[in-house]
């Protein structure tokens, strides 16, 4: 049963499932949907708990041993099963699975704690069993579009009132980082009054930047025309030295999924149609983004952006005189809608 974080205290009020599957890369949410899962444990009184790191080599006859084994003063208790990023492989799958066939005749909780699980892992036996008996609570990053909403939320939490101005404003100092969003909050909580409005200013003034951004960020805010946002995002990645060559990969590779869009489209498919014929396919969530771009690029900006797209990757063998980090801002610009000064002016005939 899919249970997403914001609900999950109110379905753990109403039943303690056997198993509780917490999964994803958002570390704020993902560390309290495991605080929600241990106070509920607590709550019904089960007091004992036992942690158990999956690394390398980790002997999975070690979770049966720990449902097994239980104190003199304990008739069940709390499993935590810390998965991270670790790959089960057959033995960890078959461990998974003979756990869930054995869950009526256990009294134990068992808490998952896992990086994002794929599609494929989703549908396997081990997680189909688990997820039927328990509840899967999926972990994502909050949408920069909802951030301000999301850090206006939480200001009430800590006894804060702020604006959506300032909301906005923290959120872009702090994207793809909520743990310092919320440490922000927190110290402004200390800080100030119950109930004190938080405004723009003591956002400029008292909150450094420590947004944390990744290349999909990147191309997601090209994708969607957000120029401002894509200029920042370039910024935050060259101050975080993340190599150039990942940055150019990131932006090459949307521009040769548009071109391909592009080619199925004029071939009469459906846009559905042509989301679906890509390389992995584009899902859902991401086509408006896809749309947006493909309304706003014609194609033969989009071609000779490809080209600049060369003249940077010769750029970073020592081959051509074009400023990379520049160039690479202009690129994303451009991509995003913008008018990058290089990126036009890199060829004898104007983009567009």
């Amino acid at each position: 049963m899919k249970v997403f974080p914001d609900k999950l205290s109110a379905e753990l009020e109403k039943r303690l499932p056997p198993v509780v599957i917490v999964a994803g890369d958002e570390p704020l949410i993902h560390m309290e949907a495991c605080d929600a899962v241990r106070t509920a444990t607590r709550d019904r009184g089960i007091e004992e708990r036992e942690v158990l790191h999956v690394e390398s080599g980790f002997a999975w006859g070690r979770l049966t041993e720990s449902a097994a084994s239980l104190s003199l003063f304990a008739s069940s208790k709390l499993i935590e099963l810390r998965l991270g990023s670790q790959n089960l492989g057959q033995d960890g799958a078959k461990a998974l699975e003979h756990y869930a066939n054995q869950l009526s005749h256990s009294d134990n909780v068992l808490l998952i704690a896992s990086a994002r699980l794929e599609r494929k892992q989703q549908q396997s036996k081990w997680f189909k069993a688990l997820d039927k008996a328990g509840i899967f609570v999926p972990v994502w990053p909050v949408d920069h579009q909802r951030l301000g909403f999301w850090i206006r939320d939480r200001a009430v939490r800590h006894g804060l009132s702020i604006n959506m101005e300032a909301a906005r404003l923290l959120g872009e100092r702090t994207e793809g980082n909520l743990l310092a969003a919320d440490q922000e909050l927190q110290k402004l909580a200390l800080l100030m009054p119950s109930g004190t409005q938080v405004d723009t200013d003591t956002i400029a003034s008292g909150v450094e930047d420590s947004a944390r951004y990744d290349v999909f960020t990147l191309a997601d805010a090209c994708l969607r025309g957000e120029r401002e946002r894509a200029s920042r995002i370039i910024g935050g990645l060259r101050g975080e030295g993340v190599e150039a060559p990942i940055v150019l990969w990131a932006l090459t590779r949307e521009l040769r999924t548009l071109l391909s869009l592009y080619q199925h489209l004029d071939q009469g498919q459906s846009f559905e149609h042509a989301c679906k014929s890509q390389k992995p396919p584009i899902f859902d969530k991401r086509r408006p983004a896809y749309q947006q771009a493909l309304n706003r690029l014609p194609v033969k900006r989009l071609h000779k952006l490809l080209l600049f797209a060369q003249r940077l990757d010769l750029a970073i063998k020592g081959a051509s005189p074009i400023p990379l980090w520049d160039g690479l801002h202009d690129l994303a610009l451009t991509l995003a809608g913008g008018r990058g000064l290089l990126a036009e002016s890199s060829f004898s005939y104007k983009v567009g």
